[in-house]
């Protein structure tokens, strides 16, 4: 999950251009599925190791006929609780329960293997357009992350 993330953040600050051209190719139902997708993995990535441990968001669901078999890309997201967010600002707590929705809609009760594969299609997607209009004489392009 770091490394979707990280990824995702390097190409939408280091190539916006192409990320955003691939963004724009989706149709607007993909597109917030794609977004919701991130936004909930982003919610998962900063919750980690902090408040919740792994086993707090994923169901392992071992040898379940039509599954995987009982490999991790079968686990089941679960539904978590809405985060404390007291000690927040106003603004950070806006932000957080986006990511909390969009875990809550994109992520929970989907398995794994659907939810990491439908972003790193998107990211692939993302990364081959940033390598084709990249000119690797020049810095990339970098634009700050939102809410900075």
């Amino acid at each position: 999950m770091w490394w979707v993330t990280i990824v995702d953040g390097t190409l939408v600050r280091h190539h916006p251009e192409a990320y955003d051209d691939v963004v724009a190719a989706q149709t607007a139902a993909d597109r917030r599925l794609i977004e919701g997708t991130l936004a909930g993995l982003r919610f998962v990535r900063n919750r980690m190791g902090h408040e919740v441990d792994h086993v707090d968001f994923v169901q392992p669901e071992a040898g379940r006929p039509g599954t995987d078999g009982g490999r991790i890309t079968a686990w089941t997201w679960k539904s978590v609780p809405e985060p404390t967010l007291a000690p927040l600002p106003p603004r950070g707590q806006a932000w957080e329960m986006t990511r909390y929705r969009a875990y809550e809609v994109h992520l929970a009760s989907h398995t794994i293997g659907e939810t990491f594969g439908r972003v790193t299609a998107f990211l692939k997607l993302a990364a081959a357009k940033a390598a084709s209009v990249t000119d690797f004489s020049a810095p990339p392009p970098v634009r700050s992350a939102p809410g900075r």
